[in-house]
């Protein structure tokens, strides 16, 4: 019977250990500007859920040493508030068939929508199509509060996210147009509930989103400024239901 048991609970951790499937994450973030304080929180939280969930991450700052070959690492590349634009052309060809082939899955943050002429950089016309057609138009530079309203509670990335919930420091970026025509919309701003309230609104305001068009499992989240995101329950969440679905292991 003692033998039983043993061979029951060896079993059980064996099961247990299959179950738990590691996988490699690349992410790339800014190394300066006003946002490093995101970056640096997200550092900090992303290790600690790796160290608890059993995946692997590596960082990185620029896009110098990726090309396919690199990428192939990954089951997941996360782009923390890195804009599209100043990366290698290896790396831009790379990135494209990564997405389009389904090689990994793929989570950006706040200025991934960073999208026109910045910085004497032309824009990425892939990946302002693989955004939703959109346009960087302003954003709200002294910040404001606002209420995120999911839209797609079913979605795996919504998974026990509240339907509704307050980010309280945002800069709340407008485009163009609103994505929403070209792209499956999980979640937006309600513009009336910000804090100051201000003229910067573009109306329909989609901030998660993911683009079905592509093979590979996508999901973009504004809302990236604040460390602070990282003490709201449901951004964790969010976050952590982001990674396990676009890696495929969830």
């Amino acid at each position: 019977m003692k033998r039983l048991l043993i061979l029951c609970l060896l079993l059980t951790s064996v099961i247990a250990h299959a179950q738990k499937k590691s996988f490699k994450v690349l992410a790339i973030y800014e190394n300066g500007g006003h946002h490093v304080e995101y970056s640096k929180r997200a550092k900090v939280w992303l290790s600690a859920l790796a160290a608890k969930r059993g995946f692997t991450i590596d960082y990185i700052q620029n896009t110098d040493n990726i090309d396919s070959t690199y990428l192939s690492k990954y089951q997941l590349f996360i782009q923390l508030d890195y804009p599209p634009y100043g990366w290698k052309d290896k790396a831009v060809k790379a990135f494209e068939q990564y997405i389009e082939q389904g090689r990994g899955g793929w989570i950006g943050f706040h200025h991934a929508t960073l999208l026109g002429e910045f910085d004497g950089f032309p824009m990425w016309e892939w990946f302002y199509r693989f955004m939703g057609d959109i346009r960087f138009k302003n954003y709200i530079e002294t910040f404001a509060s606002g209420e995120v309203k999911v839209e797609k509670k079913h979605h795996p990335v919504m998974k026990g996210v509240p339907q509704k919930f307050l980010v309280k420091q945002e800069e709340w970026y407008t485009y163009d147009k609103s994505p929403r025509g070209n792209v499956k919309v999980l979640a937006s701003v309600d513009e009336n509930s910000y804090q100051p309230n201000g003229n910067i609104k573009m109306g329909d305001h989609p901030v998660i989103w993911t683009n079905p068009k592509y093979k590979a499992r996508n999901v973009y989240i504004f809302m990236g400024h604040s460390p602070n995101l990282f003490d709201n329950p449901a951004y964790v969440r969010l976050f952590t239901n982001a990674i396990f679905w676009a890696a495929s292991v969830e």
